[in-house]
């Protein structure tokens, strides 16, 4: 990938590509069951008119204008160019913010103007709207209103505005604060990130550097949710590239959309991916006789692979097979176009990174943090630069060190330019030009860098042992009767876990077992089964971390109901919360 010296600023990406790679399906996206394509060409025109609207509306450079999509789709894209190349900054929002967190954001950042995809959160934001600085609420829908998509666009018919957004873009530096996005923070007040346009372009080219693809003759799938940093700067690179960036209808169609799509290259979350392959378990476990034996076989070959042909030729001799008879299926399910996927927002289990590597669709685990515009390292296959059970190496102008107590630090153009309006907090984290991640981690040999636990999650027992809660909870979820766990003890004498199981599979197998389950959470079948899980996955652990005690939780663990953040990470804290009186059961058994 050779690097520009005329993208500095990120509304230059869509005008680099029209310079260099115009497409006619630049952004496409599907509208009462058609796919609707947007030409790069359009998408400026569009994004000018954005501008000029705005104009029109009295935004001025420095003013914040607030975006609420619940799907992605083109008119997020538009709007954002539209938006940074007047100098106004984008300031992106959750869709499952509750509306307490979605009035303190909207107020707290000075948001000015607001825009919804969809009348439910019309109705939400109207509701709050009193508590904000909000002039008015835009729709992203067609509607016979003033506040719909087209009166807004009319506003921006005004020709004799253009010399002005010219003018306007021009002056705008690469330092300057492009958006500012608020964490959904697994714990706390949600922080408002400022990243400044360098801070996001410098981190796309260095991981761009990172990322083997070739022409632009190529599609992706946008489904993560686009106000998380991830799926932003994946989307910005790829305009970069020149690729066509394909919508899906939503998380849940993404299956179906890969197979309409069948895009070259996808974001993933660890938990999509887990999702994914017990999918494929799920079919192969179904399959009879010898189909069944090879599924398996194939399997058990997949999670003892590793890069760089280390196994040996018998292995690669019979990897080939197990790639013509079972995993080419796999990668017909995903499209058949996939040449790899980068992970990140949460650790992977390297388990599925062999078993998707193995099946000829590399998954690359990178890691970062909104704070760092995101990316600080990402495995790359060239080079030897990609070692399973790491995060890869440092990208470059970035530079990485351990503290005392093991925790990352890092500097770079990648640094974010503080919280808003928090310089307090922002000191707390950025001491000496070096960020703090709140990670513990180590950096081997070879420059890899490995994430041992999150910070902010270790806890003590009682007794002063240190418990790495993620460690054990990774190891849990490769049982197929668990779908969640949450490993709580904090304070307590003994780790303990509150698990939601994999409602499907556990129907499966009560099915079998000819056995009828009322009531999960106090099923005796089922906890003495859960039981034995437990105890085989405890045999990996010291007996301090062991866990001792569990309960099963009635319902399922959703972004709805506030157990997850949209990247779907655990919120610790609510999830405590709302199972107290578990707890209580576990620590204070009558």
């Amino acid at each position: 990938m050779h690097i520009s010296s005329t993208v500095t600023r990120l509304f230059d990406f869509p005008y680099y590509q029209l310079e260099n790679y115009p497409q006619q399906n630049c952004l496409v996206s599907k509208e009462n069951n058609e796919w609707k394509s947007i030409s790069t060409q359009k998408y400026i025109e569009d994004a000018n008119t954005i501008s000029k609207a705005l104009l029109n509306l009295g935004v001025k450079p420095g003013d914040k204008i607030a975006v609420i999509t619940s799907v992605n789709q083109p008119k997020w894209h538009l709007l954002d160019i539209g938006v940074m190349q007047i100098g106004a900054v984008n300031v992106p929002l959750y869709p499952t913010f509750s509306e307490k967190d979605c009035s303190y954001i909207l107020n707290h950042s000075d948001s000015v103007y607001c825009f919804v995809s969809d009348d439910e959160l019309y109705q939400k934001v109207i509701k709050i709207q009193g508590q904000t600085q909000l002039k008015k609420v835009f729709t992203f829908e067609e509607l016979e209103t003033d506040y719909s998509w087209s009166s807004f666009l009319n506003l921006g018919k005004d020709e004799t505005l253009q010399p002005k957004v010219d003018s306007l873009k021009e002056i705008i530096k690469p330092s300057d604060l492009a958006t500012i996005i608020y964490t959904s923070g697994t714990t706390g007040v949600p922080k408002g990130v400022m990243l400044s346009h360098h801070n996001i372009v410098s981190n796309v080219f260095a991981v761009g550097k990172r990322v083997n693809l070739q022409d632009n003759q190529k599609k992706v799938i946008s489904y993560l949710p686009i106000c998380h940093i991830f799926e932003r700067a994946a989307s910005y690179y790829s305009q970069y590239m020149g690729f066509e960036i394909h919508f899906a209808e939503s998380i849940d169609k993404v299956g179906e959309n890969l197979r309409e799509i069948q895009p070259h290259f996808m974001a993933v979350v660890p938990r999509l991916l887990e999702k994914v392959f017990d999918k494929i378990v799920d079919k192969g476990s179904n399959l009879k006789g010898i189909k069944k034996r090879l599924f398996y076989w194939a399997l058990q070959l997949g999670e003892q692979y590793q890069p760089y042909k280390a196994n040996g030729w018998w292995y690669e001799f019979q990897l080939s097979i197990a790639r013509k008879l079972i995993f080419s299926k796999w990668k017909e399910a995903l499209g058949g176009q996939l040449e790899f996927m980068l992970a990140g927002s949460a650790p992977t289990q390297a388990r599925l990174i062999r078993v998707f590597t193995a099946a000829g669709i590399p998954v690359f685990e990178g890691y970062g943090l909104t704070e760092t515009s995101p990316a600080i390292s990402v495995n790359d296959i060239r080079n030897n630069g990609f070692k399973i059970g790491t995060v890869g190496k440092v990208i470059e102008k970035a530079t990485v060190k351990i503290a005392e107590d093991g925790e990352i630090l890092v500097k770079g153009p990648n640094v974010m330019l503080g919280y808003y309006k928090a310089p307090e907090k922002t000191k707390e984290v950025i001491v000496n030009d070096f960020f703090h991640t709140g990670d513990i981690g180590e950096l081997d040999e070879e420059g890899f860098l490995k994430i041992t636990d999150r910070k902010k999650e270790i806890f003590k027992t009682s007794g002063g042992k240190y418990i790495a809660p993620a460690i054990l909870e990774g190891e849990l979820k490769k049982s197929r009767f668990i779908e969640q766990v949450m490993v709580i003890g904090e304070g307590e004498k003994m780790p303990a876990a509150f698990i939601q199981v994999a409602f499907d599979f556990v129907k499966e197998w009560a099915k079998r077992h000819q056995h009828i389950i009322t009531d999960v959470t106090t099923d005796e079948k089922l906890i003495k089964r859960i039981q034995k899980e437990i105890e085989y996955y405890n045999q990996k652990f010291g007996k301090w971390e062991q866990i001792k005690r569990f309960e099963i939780t009635p319902d399922e663990w959703t972004i709805d109901s506030g157990h997850l953040t949209p990247t779907l990470k655990m919120r610790r804290k609510i999830i405590l919360e709302k199972y107290n009186d578990l707890r209580k059961k576990i620590y204070n058994p009558q």
